[in-house]
């Protein structure tokens, strides 16, 4: 009884580590009462170590105890008899477990170097208190044991990660990419709670293990039909596009690059790009259902490769450069996972040791990156010359036309954000402006007056691009 007990505490430790330290440095933040930089680094450290230890018990007695699927309940929160039911559980397996303890990891050796990047930046603070609503956000999203309960940690890590975006608040283009970032979340936001009524009417519920009548992952199968696990899954890629992404959505990853280093490094180069993996994953025995839903994310995945080495190749600044890098391998985890659904389910171990061999390599080529460029500069200046930048890596594709193609192709980055504004983003702009227009028609109507001076003021910002 007593050994029942170790994860279900331990589990419990795991998740109020970044929920206390979220609530004590934002408290700190919201009263004024700043701490100290040293402080703050002892409580990150102090919460990502306990958490990380806490993770590693649940891991070693889930090992020795033999069990492959622990679940923490902590009740229903809402209630609609025959209609809805909102329920908060928490799932520690083979897929959780395993990504906790990646975050935590990561999370506190991005912790020890940011203490040093960040030292007397004015923003300090402000910074932690981001980092801490991520890291929580990861946690949960990581243990979800509902779409409800992911769907929460989904919205943490977002937000944290736009604010972040836009940390250098002086600057304009951090504030205007921090935007464009948030804009391409909300995509992904409204795919996965589409997803998530979609599973409550075919299921009348959220909860994974009752939908995919799964023991552990990677174990069980779905039991949606095959048509209803289609339009249940093309919404979840949709979603995992967006938080990772994969194309069309792959404009905003190098916007991200405009924050802080320490935050590229743990979010576009580590974790949370990987989180629509991680979502393709964890509903893997939906994809399992439709041959064709795990073609489709296999030619997505293959395309976001292909689009991010050519990308890649004609960047100019080395955390562009990484995080296409970054993006094209993300592109062939999202492969391995639609070839998953095809073969074998147990196959799925695969992408996920990939994101974590992934995770670990680019974390430490983002925080090695500026010092890289200065040792760089320096052997240059001993040896007095350029180093062999070696040969162009676009220069064998095909003739010279379309190697033309290609590179004007790459150096635009495949035009993604401007058709992501012509046929997604005015549309749907003009059509508000239109309900608008009739709203306020309407409004004069029944009053008997025209509106107001200042509603008839028009924006100066037309675009996303105008916005300062």
């Amino acid at each position: 009884m007593f050994s029942e007990q170790i994860p279900l505490f331990f589990g419990f430790v795991v998740v109020a580590c970044p929920t206390i330290l979220t609530i004590v440095l934002g408290l700190s933040s919201l009263l004024e009462y700043k701490l100290e930089e040293r402080s703050t680094e002892k409580l990150v450290y102090f919460a990502t170590g306990v958490g990380l230890i806490a993770s590693l018990i649940v891991l070693a007695s889930m090992l020795i105890g033999g069990s492959r699927h622990i679940t923490v309940e902590l009740g229903q929160w809402v209630m609609i008899p025959h209609l809805y039911h909102f329920s908060v559980k928490l799932v520690f397996d083979r897929l959780s477990v395993p990504f906790a303890i990646l975050t935590f990891v990561l999370s506190g050796t991005i912790a020890a170097f940011a203490g040093r990047y960040m030292h007397r930046e004015k923003g300090f603070n402000r910074f932690f208190v981001l980092y801490s609503l991520f890291v929580l956000g990861m946690i949960v999203t990581s243990l979800a044991g509902t779409i409800e309960t992911l769907f929460t940690g989904w919205e943490l890590v977002g937000l944290s990660s736009a604010l972040l975006v836009g940390f250098f608040q002086e600057r304009p283009a951090p504030s205007r990419n921090g935007l464009w970032v948030w804009i391409n979340y909300r995509f992904a936001d409204a795919a996965l709670l589409l997803a998530d009524v979609v599973l409550h009417h075919f299921n009348g519920e959220g909860d994974f293990d009752q939908m995919l009548l799964a023991v552990s992952w990677p174990d069980g199968h779905s039991a949606l039909s095959s048509q209803q696990a289609l339009l249940v899954g093309l919404l979840l890629l949709v979603a995992a596009a967006g938080k990772s992404a994969l194309v069309p959505f792959s404009g905003w990853l190098p916007r991200a690059m405009e924050g802080p280093t320490p935050s590229s490094a743990v979010f576009y180069g580590a974790l949370s790009v990987h989180l629509g993996a991680f979502l393709l994953l964890r509903s893997s025995p939906i994809l399992q259902q439709s041959t064709t839903l795990c073609v489709i994310i296999i030619i997505v995945g293959l395309l976001t490769a292909i689009y991010a080495y050519l990308v890649g190749t004609v960047q100019t600044d080395i955390k562009s450069a990484l995080s296409f890098a970054s993006l094209s391998q993300v592109g062939l985890i999202v492969a391995e996972i639609g070839c998953v659904g095809l073969v074998d389910p147990e196959w799925g171990y695969i992408p996920l040791v990939h994101i974590l061999g992934h995770a670990f390599l680019r974390t430490l080529q983002f925080v090695r990156a500026p010092s890289l460029l200065q040792d760089y500069r320096t052997l240059e200046d001993a040896i007095g010359k350029n180093l062999d930048q070696g040969g162009v890596p676009l220069s064998s594709l095909g003739t010279r036309k379309a190697q033309s193609w290609i590179y004007r192709f790459a150096m635009e980055r495949g035009s993604l954000d401007t058709i992501l504004l012509d046929y997604v983003v005015n549309p749907f702009v003009k059509a508000f402006r239109w309900c608008d227009g009739l709203e306020r028609r309407w409004t004069d109507f029944l009053s008997g007056e025209s509106s107001r001076e200042s509603d008839l003021i028009k924006s100066q910002l037309e675009t996303i691009e105008d916005f300062s």
